[in-house]
């Protein structure tokens, strides 16, 4: 799943199910049915579910029958399985009727046969009825408007982490597969869509029909979907399977990009993992608005938010073009590593998404290597780390007692620093024994479950190394190794002494970690080295070399830091690196300045070369921007901002004169994508002449919105949102209101929520809970107000007062996330307490992990705001800027 992570970002992290202990091996063991953690018994394991649904899209409810194909595997008094909202009418085993019981807390039903049950083959039959909601999880509906106006609705599912039980009664954990044949009754008009090809139509009274689809291979009760309505395709193939991505009718020919994406991914995909694609169709359905994560791997029809799978070349920004194409990839990886291969259980989700991650990154650099990709997702580094390094971090492999702490571990621990261990492990192995070990592990449990201990011996049986000894002491344990570096000349050789420890941030009461640490060295005219760092090390290399770097290539999941004069060393040297390695050392110097390893005057020397020295990267000055607006941000109520402001101006001027205001034809790729975020920025710090050229560009848009270029939207609206008055502010929020696509009212409400004045950041609350967002992106809304109006705290008190009325309209994850969510952007201990009391906060294990990390970014907020704004103000009195504040 890609998911929608909301909490520590200054963009944009369910109640506990289950009662009594959980099952958790805390050594973890290949994979084993029986030694598998969970909430349900083991004594009865399901093989086929046949489930037949009548839905009422008026009336908003479904009934439905299944049987259920069970193995018993000892004497049995009771059968326990999953539900949450439904009503069963009847049940049976084996023609017998049993008594029923619904637990509504711990979301289980139990039958209770006359006679215990003996050990063999059994069958359940159970009959019920539930209801369909609107909030986005679970079998729902959602409203929607067409590219026409017209209202319509669809019926769409969304079963992770586990919300399958809300569609029809069955063991909702990852390690009990079977197969399913679905025969559902839906309108007649509408296409239907699951997992598997339609086997056969029969028309049904009162303007229905009656679809069944063909048997699933075994998979886990999450991956199962069923999605209908009024919608409409492009059609492709790949290896010879036909690919169909759909949209609500009218927006399919937003479709061929992606068709096109996955058609050529396929092949990709079945050759890297050995094992072709297992599923006669590949379907990929966008979901308009109403969805609340980017997108769900459901085995054969994977579902996505609209604007992460719609790419329209006359109004969609080059931004999201490259997000189409990832998010396509990640869940098509998805297909083979979770799908195909699931992990057991919840503590091992970084297998599923880690692993996505990194393959989907693979995926663009293969078929897009002009984009500098790889350099690029420094970015996700960086997210990983800044949570990795609080205190309120967790292990890769963590254990997981419900399901709403099952969800708080979609999150960047398990994604972004998922993805890095991988690249870490793969450059050590090298990348054909990496994908060799993968097609072991992919062949040994196809359509069964796996534990990160069956990846480990899969890549050691292949490369002839103890992957886990290395791997282990990056996923079982929490936090950041940091190595430090200390160079020397001694008899015309250069002495590299290399030292681990941890690193963190705002945490000074950190355990002391240790790793076994995969280490690249080299630099300018220096030839790369492998060695794998345990506590301390000396490397000899010939000559003196002044400037021999760690973590080449930025593959190790580590911080470096570096004695004065090799660093010193480094900077002299800076140009002589690739991009890769530049950013890398931005990233980690920036990062030592956050723990007070670090002087920010070092940071702010490197940056302000940059230009001085040609620098054209789009990743390098993707990372100074992004911490440039971090520094704004602490920035807020010092004197100096000013006059940081006006140093920002001036670094980035020149990039945007280069760049200029309209795409040249020929241009690169990269360049498009550079140039919206420059002038963005530019406006965000209050540059004259950008937000001359942006009023004078929204005018002109006004009397004609195709004079615009698309990628030229957000900067713009943004830069005129930031001044907007009442009359500017309503031009913004009709849009959002009135726009049928998420990409467009995601953009015109962020521009919106950039205006400071108090009552509309009253306005903007309440259109964010008004139905004009959608609900899934409700929270994802609230939180960029927060963040992009400066005044989170006049956001917190309208939410608080309108709390009631938003969370009916949540998902049991978005209630969790709401709160944390804006409190993240404060920098008023005030509002934290208040969070903390909330009783929402402690309701649930999900809750509790998303408050403590809400409130642990505040706090570090806080201490880096009262060490930057001096450290600030000293370099620009250092640097000539100081006058530039008055």
């Amino acid at each position: 799943m890609r998911h929608s992570l909301l909490l520590a970002s200054t963009l944009f992290c369910a109640v506990s199910l289950f009662a009594g202990p959980i099952r958790y091996a805390r050594a973890e063991a290949p994979f084993s049915f029986s030694a598998t953690p969970g909430q349900l018994p083991k004594n009865v394991v399901p093989s086929a579910y046949d489930i037949a649904l009548t839905t009422d899209m008026k009336a908003l409810t479904l009934s439905g029958h299944e049987a259920i194909s069970v193995s018993v595997f000892a004497v049995s008094d009771t059968i326990t399985l999953n539900q949450a909202g439904l009503a069963v009418r009847s049940a049976t085993i084996d023609g017998q009727p049993v008594v029923v019981s619904a637990d509504e807390a711990a979301q289980t039903l139990t039958l209770r046969p006359e006679q215990p049950l003996v050990a063999g083959q059994h069958k359940i039959d159970l009959s019920w009825t539930g209801p369909i909601p609107q909030t986005p999880n679970g079998i729902y509906y959602d409203d929607y408007h067409d590219s026409t106006g017209a209202k319509k609705r669809m019926l769409v599912t969304q079963f992770e982490v586990a919300d399958a039980r809300r569609m029809f009664p069955c063991w909702d954990e990852p390690v009990f597969k079977a197969t399913f044949r679905l025969n559902v009754a839906l309108p007649k008009a509408w296409v239907p869509i699951s997992n598997m090809p339609v086997e056969s139509t029969v028309a049904a009274s009162g303007g229905m029909q009656r679809v069944t689809f063909a048997v699933t291979p075994r998979m886990s009760t999450y991956l199962l979907a069923l999605v209908a309505g009024d919608l409409a395709a492009t059609h492709g193939h790949g290896d010879g399977t036909p690919v169909n991505t759909w949209a609500p009718a009218g927006e399919e020919r937003n479709t061929e990009y992606a068709t096109q994406a996955a058609s050529a991914i396929l092949p990709y995909y079945n050759d890297y993992f050995g094992t072709a694609y297992p599923l006669p169709k590949l379907d990929l359905i966008a979901v308009p608005g109403n969805y609340e994560a980017g997108a769900m791997e459901n085995w054969g029809a994977i579902t996505f938010i609209d604007e992460d799978l719609l790419y329209d070349p006359m109004h969609s920004s080059p931004g999201t073009k490259e997000l189409v194409y990832l998010v396509v990839a990640h869940e098509m990886a998805h297909q083979w590593s979770g799908d195909l291969v699931t992990m057991a259980w919840w503590d091992n989700i970084w297998l599923n998404e880690g692993f996505a991650t990194w393959m989907e990154t693979k995926a663009l650099d293969h078929f897009n290597p002009d984009w500098e990709i790889w350099p690029r997702e420094h970015a996700g580094r960086e997210e990983a780390m800044a949570q990795d390094a609080l205190s309120t971090t967790h292990p890769i492999q963590q254990p997981v007692r419900d399901v709403s702490q099952a969800s708080s571990a979609f999150d960047r621990i398990s994604y972004q620093k998922g993805e890095q261990i991988i690249r870490m492990v793969e450059t050590w192995l090298g990348p054909d024994t990496f994908r060799d070990g993968m097609r072991v592990y992919m062949k040994a449990h196809a359509y069964s479950n796996a534990t990160s201990a069956d990846l480990w011996n899969a890549l050691s049986g292949v490369s002839h190394q103890d992957v886990g000894v290395i791997a282990r002491t990056f996923t079982e344990q929490p936090g950041i190794p940091l190595v430090s570096v200390l160079e020397s000349c001694r008899d015309g050789k250069t002495i590299v002494a290399l030292q681990e420890s941890r690193f963190t941030i705002h945490d000074p009461k950190a355990a002391p970690l240790h790793w076994r640490i995969p280490v690249v060295m080299g630099g300018p005219g220096v030839a790369g080295r492998k060695v794998v760092l345990a506590d301390n090390m000396t490397m000899r290399f010939p000559g003196c070399t002044p400037a021999i770097k760690v973590n080449l290539g930025e593959s190790g999941y580590y911080r470096a830091s570096y004695d004065p004069a090799t660093f010193r060393a480094l900077k002299n040297n800076f140009t002589h690196f690739d991009a890769t390695d530049r950013v890398n050392l931005l990233g980690d110097q920036f990062a030592l300045f956050e723990a007070g390893k670090g002087e920010l005057a070092d940071y702010l020397d490197l940056v302000s070369g940059l230009t001085r020295n040609g620098e054209t990267s789009v990743a390098v000055w993707q990372d100074t921007l992004a911490h440039l607006e971090r520094l704004d941000d602490l920035e807020q109520g010092s004197p100096s901002r000013p006059a940081f402001r006006a140093f920002v101006r001036e670094l980035l001027t020149p990039q945007l004169a280069r760049l200029g205001w309209n795409p040249r034809p020929g241009e690169s790729f990269l360049d498009t994508l550079l140039r919206p975020q420059i002038i963005q920025i530019l406006g965000v710090m209050d540059d004259p002449v950008v937000a001359a050229e942006a009023a004078k560009r929204f005018a002109a848009w006004r009397k004609d919105p195709a004079s615009l270029d698309p990628g030229l939207v957000q900067p713009v609206m943004q830069t005129v949102g930031l001044h907007a008055d009442e009359t500017t502010w309503t031009v913004l929020a009709d849009v959002v209101r009135k726009t049928p696509d998420t990409e467009r009212k995601r953009r015109f409400f962020a521009a919106l929520a950039r205006s400071q004045a108090p009552e509309l950041i009253r306005k903007a609350v309440r259109l964010a809970w008004s139905g004009a967002i959608p609900n899934g992106r409700i929270v994802r809304s609230l939180s960029v107000l927060a963040h992009n109006s400066e005044n989170p705290d006049l956001v917190w008190e309208q939410v608080i007062a309108n709390q009631a009325q938003i969370s009916r309209l949540l998902t049991p994850q978005g209630r969790e996330d709401l709160l944390p969510a804006i409190a993240s952007a404060t920098f008023n201990p005030a509002i934290v307490q208040q969070m903390r009391a909330a009783a929402g906060s402690s309701a649930t294990s999900g809750a509790r992990i998303a408050a403590d990390r809400s409130a642990e970014q505040v706090a570090t907020n806080i201490d880096l705001r009262l060490r930057a704004q001096p450290a600030i103000a000293q370099w620009l009195a250092a640097s000539g800027f100081a006058a530039e504040a008055h």
